[in-house]
């Protein structure tokens, strides 16, 4: 029999450092979590509903079964996060000024997030569906885009990804001039 969750309603937590003890497992509504270290621990089958995380550390964190309905992250370190694993209904999320190094989002249906000025070396996106979505300013350096639905996305301003054009859908994407070359890398040809 699974306990009721602790709920948390326009709560603020700001300068903690949480360990497995100090974090209650629960239902997180129109809550605010300011320089809060999250490494390492398990925030599995945790509820965050129109939560923002602005400075947090969540590098290697557990988020299998957690619910992310209209969560934006700022400027957080969300290396190595298997989002693939989180709740899928009604997920809901976006990403300003991240790191989001080595994290998966394999599978996911992502329609219209936004990824604002974020580090994603060697991300994960394989399988996934991110018609719409808007990739500004992103490092995706070794960044996986394998059978995923690209289309009418926004890579104009992103740079270092490489995208297979047989092996994605790309229709509708944009991409700028001077990044277009991304798209090239199978052909190992130079272009100057």
């Amino acid at each position: 029999m699974m306990n009721e969750l602790e709920y948390f309603l326009d709560k603020e937590f700001a300068n903690i450092v949480f360990n497995e003890d100090k974090f209650v497992i629960g239902e997180y509504e129109n809550c605010k979590f300011n320089k809060c270290n999250f490494s390492n621990i398990k925030l599995s089958e945790n509820i965050f509903i129109n939560c923002e995380f602005i400075n947090c550390e969540l590098t290697n964190a557990n988020i299998s079964a957690t619910v992310f309905r209209d969560v934006i992250f700022n400027n957080c370190n969300l290396t190595g996060l298997q989002f693939s694993t989180c709740n899928q209904l009604l997920f809901s999320i976006g990403f300003n000024g991240c790191r989001l190094n080595m994290s998966s989002f394999f599978g996911m249906k992502l329609h219209k997030t936004e990824f604002n000025k974020c580090e994603m070396r060697e991300t994960d996106f394989g399988n996934a569906d991110l018609t719409n979505s808007i990739f500004s300013e992103c490092d995706l350096s070794k960044t996986l885009f394998e059978n995923t639905n690209l289309s009418k996305c926004d890579f104009r301003t992103s740079f270092n990804y490489s995208i297979d054009p047989d092996k994605n859908k790309i229709a509708k994407a944009k991409f700028s001039a001077q990044n277009v070359s991304g798209l090239l890398d199978k052909y190992n040809i130079v272009i100057e």
